[in-house]
């Protein structure tokens, strides 16, 4: 896989539309091309303990950001025809529809593809688990700032360059 587009969502809350930040990463022939980072205001608003301790996204980093349908008006064009990568896709697509419903948008029928099944499936059990930083160091790629959209979806474009 060459061309596509590397997404990862973190989410307020336990409500799936709740996503607060999104990463997007375009693979456009083998190589990175572009990216996109955005902050959102989550739907509900309300921020859980444990998401903040996660990713470090608070109430006040997002009281001022916008709404989910502003974020996917610049994200939508630079998507458009490409398949989606995540790790873990349940997560992010379950996401990208619970907030697409949450806003009555209309919902493309994206294609998603999931480098945590591929890395089950490449990797087996030679490596100790396969969380996002574990399959990416195994790829040769060093994932900093994890938890951060942009940065997991870095990662995920790279693990997918070398295993999809």
């Amino acid at each position: 896989m060459t061309d596509f587009a590397a997404i990862d969502f973190e989410t307020a809350n336990e409500q799936p539309s709740s996503v607060c930040s999104v990463g997007v990463v375009i693979v456009q022939g083998g190589e990175i091309v572009d990216s996109f980072y955005s902050l959102i205001r989550p739907e509900p608003e309300y921020y859980q303990w444990f998401c903040q301790r996660v990713h470090g996204i608070c109430a006040e980093d997002t009281y001022c950001a916008p709404v989910f349908p502003r974020v996917w008006e610049k994200v939508a064009p630079m998507i458009e025809g490409l398949p989606l990568v995540a790790h873990n896709s349940r997560f992010d697509e379950g996401c990208l529809k619970a907030v697409h419903r949450v806003y009555q948008m209309d919902y493309p029928d994206y294609v998603f593809h999931d480098t945590l099944a591929a890395a089950r499936r490449h990797f087996g059990r030679s490596i100790p688990d396969h969380q996002l930083q574990t399959v990416a160091a195994a790829c040769g790629y060093e994932l900093v700032n994890h938890h951060h959209a942009l940065a997991d979806a870095e990662a995920c474009a790279r693990i997918a360059l070398l295993i999809l």
